[in-house]
């Protein structure tokens, strides 16, 4: 209580040159009685100070609280769920339940210190772009995250159902990522796993960064890391060569996502895992001749192997990248401020509609399988300190962000499997909106760039690696 109350206690005698206090001084309470009221004057209320009223404590959460309403994914650690809560605060209220079984984790002192990097950098970072963490809480043998649940689905999915995207819709999309990104590195956190399977869209049709597994934190300045992890297709070539690594990495894989949106598959892949990132070491950027000059000279700046030289690379970091006259027609303070409607917009019936999500795996029956497993005192250990209950609304709201024709999809045809790769599991040697046209130039446009290098040097059709087994239409899953 001494954080509540400053107690000064005096002798018997009382404080020199102080005059004693009657209660009256003190309380009016102690003056309505002292005259004889029964009934305190005024506005006064009279409570009980007791452990429950004064303690109250965080709300005590666990699987209890949730409904399983359907299973939405499914990877290497565990599962992601559609729940309701059923009781205490946002009782009624859907979210996404991500569920990890610690035994897993536990084999590898990577996976463990990116699983409490991903519990650690949802708790920390809170941007209009990035999804919202509101619990987290562990059992004996598994991991629970409470997120927002994100109706929309996956980009990846409104990728294969479109083929390739309208540069003016692709522009928006890239623009909120930008600033999603842009404020993970001003907190010194890099992303590296940037793809269309980890980006997600909320009911409204606005982006949201997800999967937080391969993060890592305290990347300031000069600072680098040599962790081997990511998914291939989109691994900058300064991991590949294992030389060390900053941010500028996830602005190599903004632009094979920007390459991926419009032309409908990553800008370098090939039959087998040695050859694409061969291909991404030392081969030939092919561009398609419908880009227009910006959309061109971006993924060029974007896909510098030098990590210097790439837009973005230098100490201006995501404000380079928003100069760019790619960029020219938005109002960066509006697409902050969600002002902007997004040119695709979900179709969704209702706040539990699942249709954005694939079917594989919401049809099958939500099973939170049991808890079993018991972990020694010391593995436990790894996971002190993982619960968590997000801060009220009005918390949240007071922190601002600053910062400085349909062609039919070629992505059946030739995308490469996505071939995920975690630390230490695999080793390298072996107002704007959608418009029915190009975007109107408010500039002169660049000179004409030369035309691509001729098919054969194009993407590859490929089959995926065996024992891998394919996803997606295509394209595999992360393992996490």
């Amino acid at each position: 209580m001494a954080a509540v109350f400053d107690l000064d206690l005096e002798t018997e005698e009382g404080s020199e040159g102080e005059p004693e206090s009657s209660p009256s001084d003190v309380c009016p309470l102690a003056e309505s009685r002292a005259a004889g009221l029964d009934r305190p004057v005024g506005r006064c209320e009279e409570v009980e100070l007791t452990e429950t009223s004064v303690n109250l404590g965080p709300e005590r959460i666990g699987p209890h609280c949730f409904e399983l309403l359907r299973v939405l994914g499914k990877g290497g650690y565990g599962k992601v769920f559609q729940v309701r809560k059923v009781q205490g605060t946002n009782s009624g209220k859907i979210y996404a339940m991500k569920v990890l079984r610690k035994a897993k984790i536990v084999r590898n002192a990577k996976d463990t210190a990116h699983t409490r990097a991903e519990r650690n950098i949802l708790e920390s970072v809170k941007h209009p772009f990035i999804v919202e963490l509101a619990y987290a809480f562990q059992t004996g043998g598994k991991l629970y995250l409470i997120l927002e649940c994100l109706s929309g689905g996956e980009l990846f999915t409104h990728l294969e159902r479109e083929g390739i995207f309208l540069e003016d819709t692709a522009c928006f999309y890239l623009a909120e990522i930008t600033l999603a990104l842009g404020h993970l590195h001003s907190q010194g956190i890099i992303y590296r796993d940037l793809k269309p399977e980890n980006i997600m869209l909320n009911s409204q049709g606005h982006i949201k960064l997800t999967d937080f597994g391969l993060c890592k934190e305290s990347i300031h300045e000069d600072a680098v890391t040599h962790t081997f992890c990511g998914t291939i297709e989109y691994m900058a070539p300064e991991i590949l060569v294992r030389s060390g690594h900053n941010r500028a990495v996830d602005w190599w894989s903004l632009g094979a996502l920007m390459y991926d949106m419009l032309t409908g598959s990553p800008p370098f892949t090939a039959e087998n895992r040695k050859k694409t990132m061969d291909k991404i070491i030392k081969g030939k950027l092919a561009l398609p001749p419908y880009l227009t000059p910006d959309a061109r000279d971006l993924v060029k700046k974007f896909l510098k192997r030098n990590p210097s030289q790439r837009i973005g690379g230098g100490p201006g970091d995501a404000a380079d990248v928003q100069r760019h006259p790619f960029f020219r027609h938005i109002n960066w303070n509006d697409l902050l401020a969600r002002r902007v409607d997004p040119p695709i917009r979900p179709s969704l019936q209702s706040e539990e509609d699942v249709s954005q999500f694939d079917t594989h795996f919401t049809r099958q029956t939500p099973v939170d399988s049991p808890d079993d497993t018991a972990l020694s005192e010391s593995a436990n250990q790894a996971f002190l300190g993982f619960t968590y209950v997000a801060p009220s609304v009005l918390d949240s709201i007071k922190e601002g962000f600053s910062f400085q024709p349909k062609l039919r999809s070629p992505r059946r045809l030739n995308s490469s499997p996505r071939t995920p790769v975690s630390p230490l599991k695999f080793s390298p040697f072996e107002g704007f909106r959608p418009s029915s046209g190009p975007l109107e130039p408010t500039e002169p446009p660049l000179a004409p760039l030369p035309p691509p290098p001729p098919s054969s040097s194009a993407p590859l059709p490929i089959r995926p690696p065996s024992g891998t087994k394919k996803s997606k239409r295509g394209r595999g899953r992360p393992g996490r």
